[in-house]
């Protein structure tokens, strides 16, 4: 069985009242403060109307803890009146920067970084001559097959041939629109109202 261990606040305790007369009437708010004055003069009283919760906050850990044992489960009001130790929340702390990467470059290079030069652009003088020299529809073989490779050979595109293979668009002929259709139209529109 595992049995789970909250750190408590000493000096303060949680009253669960269930008899709402304590957030609303000033009488029974004065009543509910003088059970726990009677063990330290200087308590001080924080209400949490919608949780049905007051806390009670004690300037010495012994009067707590005396108003508990002798409050808990007690009568006020025809009503059972239950306290608690508060307990202390521990504080969230940002998780330890052991693992933190970057997600942005850095603002500068690192330490003996040297821009590298752009490699020139290499020219094939020999290929753009052919190229130039080659008509529509002509073929220039740059690299010739061998047992092991294919060959490479580049053709020059032919618009004017390309053109002639393909069928003519169809023209699309604007027609004017009839005067009877536009006047059955609207007689059909009309009728329907």
């Amino acid at each position: 069985m595992h049995i789970k261990t909250t750190k408590c606040n000493r000096f303060c305790l949680v009253a669960s009242v269930t008899s709402l007369d304590v957030f609303h009437r000033h009488e029974a708010k004065t009543n509910f403060e003088s059970l726990f004055r009677s063990f330290d003069p200087e308590v001080q009283f924080h209400y949490f109307r919608s949780f049905r919760r007051v806390r009670i906050s004690f300037s010495d850990a012994l009067a707590a803890a005396e108003a508990r044992l002798r409050l808990h489960k007690t009568d006020f009001n025809g009503k059972e009146m239950r306290l608690y130790f508060a307990q202390v929340v521990p504080r969230l702390e940002p998780p330890k920067p052991e693992k933190q990467f970057l997600i942005s470059p850095p603002a500068s290079p690192p330490v003996g970084w040297e821009q590298s030069n752009d490699a020139t652009p290499v020219i094939n003088y020999d290929l753009l001559c052919a190229i130039s020299k080659l008509g529509p529809g002509e073929k220039y073989e740059l690299h010739t097959a061998t047992p092991t490779t294919p060959s490479v050979v580049v053709h020059v595109y032919d618009s004017d041939h390309d053109e002639k293979s393909r069928p003519p668009r169809p023209k699309i002929i604007q027609t004017r629109p009839r005067h009877d259709n536009l006047r059955c139209l609207v007689r059909r529109d009309s009728e329907m109202v």
